[in-house]
């Protein structure tokens, strides 16, 4: 699948989603979120799509809105000016489970980064900058406020969240932002590297284990364990747990079939 500034390409297990707008930086417009949900909703459905890898053309991974490009970035969706969804895209926190790879090729700013703090992995070219410049022009970061800390801290969440200031991918690693930081040339061997790695892990158990981590924190502990025990019951009832069993009796390499 295709869009004029969005691809979608799979290879084998992976699919591979590419910002593709480099003439502007793959600044977000309506036509790039259009096809930035198409992607997301098509990986999220794809079956034999079990990790994604998020990347961007050119000089830039995404630096956030176009405020100048056509149609509403943020998306257009029914309803009255306030009763509209708000978790309408995948970077503002749509479900989906399946392993992604963030491989920051560029700059990535605003919408960009927000999209980073909900990969589970992130790569970053020697090249990439980061950063949240709204409060630069007046505007609150609300997603990336309510997902920052979290991911990295208290201190260095405020430091980017308030200054608005750009930080490089060592400093983005430093901050716990990013994973590795690896030469330019070889960012999408290396994210394709990691992502074969995750096809080691049986696809179903590794949703699981994600969507137990991303919901635990919200939940009491008993409340964690009982729907964790809950989520390993019903992986333990698939036929990649009697494979993953009949493999280590058998002392071989499982064949995973995600079902």
């Amino acid at each position: 699948m295709e869009s004029e500034r969005v691809t979608y390409e799979r290879d084998g297990h992976v699919a591979t989603i590419t910002y593709s707008r480099p003439e502007k930086l793959n600044a977000i417009d309506g036509a790039m979120r259009e096809g930035l949900n198409e992607a997301f909703d098509r990986f999220r459905a794809d079956d034999e799509a079990w990790v994604g890898i998020v990347t961007g053309e050119g000089r830039a991974f995404c630096v956030g809105a176009d405020a100048r490009g056509e149609g509403n970035p943020a998306g257009d969706f029914p309803g009255s000016f306030w009763e509209r969804p708000t978790v309408n895209s995948f970077e503002s926190g749509w479900e989906i489970y399946k392993p992604v790879i963030a491989a920051v090729n560029g700059h990535c700013l605003g919408y960009g980064l927000t999209l980073v703090t909900w990969c589970d992995l992130v790569i970053a070219s020697e090249r990439a900058t980061f950063g949240f410049p709204e409060v630069r022009l007046g505007i609150p970061t609300i997603v990336g406020a309510i997902r920052l800390p979290q991911r990295i801290g208290w201190q260095p969440a405020m430091e980017l969240l308030l200054t608005g200031e750009r930080v490089d991918a060592e400093r983005a690693r430093e901050m716990g932002l990013v994973s590795r930081v690896v030469p330019h040339d070889e960012l999408l061997a290396e994210a394709r590297a990691l992502a074969d790695r995750l096809l080691a892990g049986a696809p179903l158990a590794q949703r699981a284990i994600k969507e137990m981590a991303r919901r635990a924190p919200y939940l009491g502990e008993t409340d964690a364990i009982r729907f964790g025990e809950a989520m390993r019951r019903v992986a333990g009832a698939t036929e990649d747990a009697a494979e993953g069993a009949a493999a280590a009796r058998e002392r071989r390499e499982p064949r995973w079939q995600g079902r």
